[in-house]
């Protein structure tokens, strides 16, 4: 195995809330260590599929593994999750008992040094490349990218306030010398941010992060994905979304809200028009978060939020 790891979050209270069952066929996004993925066929034994899907080489290969136990029953796919419809037509499936997506970067990628996805790493390459053969990087994006992306990248995906300093020290220090490793964009970042806004978490982290899905283009097309994917599950079938920022729970939300919804015509029309029907039952009207013991245990479950829904149609 190729050392490849991630402790999956919440991992009962995603197994209860998906409400696996013999036979079912299951949809894993973000198939990662398969931490959700190994449970998931453990307990649709001895029928249940397995249809996942995963960027990263080395995820896909610690997966296959780990799975192996499993096999004829998954089948795992190099792509991107919201080519969800591309896949499940190569898998030849149509309706789904269940859909798991996480999306958490895994502890295997924040702390690999080469992957550059931690401020913690201060020698590790500027990358966070998801699927390392893609062309985008984080150095590419610190380096080439017109100060006003920048800002608006760091606001938008980073909820930085100080967006438009460390955009402009960014731009500053690039001309003296191309930033290469995560150090120094981290400490250019510091230098950006008063010192008293530095007492609750590392200066780098909400920057980091911005980039991170800018690089991935994690929220594009987010919000359809959840619908369209919730739209394949058949009656009775569950969804269970993890996030790990505001961003993405606010877009899962707003997904299910929609779904939940019976018309969507303006309240002045005396009948409904649109022809929307209720199409799930959201199951957490709060999402759910990692009890103390996971907390302390696993501090990455700290910001993770869980929202499961059930078709009802």
């Amino acid at each position: 195995m190729n050392g490849f790891s991630h402790i999956p979050v919440m991992l009962e209270e995603c197994l209860q809330g998906l409400n696996v069952k013999d036979g079912g066929i299951y949809f894993d996004g973000t198939i990662g260590g398969a931490g959700h993925s190994y449970e998931i066929l453990k307990r649709s034994a001895p029928t249940g599929k397995l249809i996942a899907t995963d960027l990263d080489d080395d995820a896909i290969l610690t997966a296959s593994e780990r799975l192996k136990e499993f096999n004829g029953r998954f089948e795992i796919y190099k792509s991107d999750y919201k080519n969800y419809a591309e896949v499940l037509e190569r898998a030849q499936v149509e309706k789904l008992d269940g859909v798991m997506l996480d999306f958490g970067v895994s502890s295997w990628q924040i702390d690999s040094e080469d992957r550059g996805f931690s401020y913690m790493k201060p020698a590790a390459p500027l990358d966070m490349r998801m699927d390392r053969l893609q062309s985008l990087s984080a150095e590419t994006v610190v380096n080439e990218y017109p100060q006003k992306v920048i800002v608006r990248i760091l606001k938008d995906y980073g909820e930085e306030k100080f967006a438009s300093s460390i955009a402009a020290n960014i731009i500053k220090a690039r001309a003296q010398k191309r930033i290469t490793a995560c150090g120094e964009l981290s400490a250019i970042i510091e230098d950006s941010i008063p010192k008293k806004f530095q007492q609750n978490g590392p200066a780098a982290r909400k920057s980091f992060q911005a980039i991170r899905i800018a690089v991935n283009g994690e929220l594009n097309g987010l919000y359809d994905c959840v619908v369209g994917l919730t739209r394949r599950l058949k009656k009775g079938g569950r969804i269970a979304i993890l996030t790990f920022h505001s961003l993405e729970d606010r877009i899962v939300k707003q997904a299910f809200r929609y779904l939940e919804q019976d018309c969507i015509c303006d309240k002045s029309l005396p009948v409904c028009v649109c022809g929307k029907k209720r199409e799930i039952e959201i199951l957490t009207k709060k999402p759910i978060v990692a009890n103390v013991k996971e907390m302390t245990l696993n501090s990455r479950s700290k910001c993770a939020k869980l929202r499961i829904a059930e078709k009802i149609i």
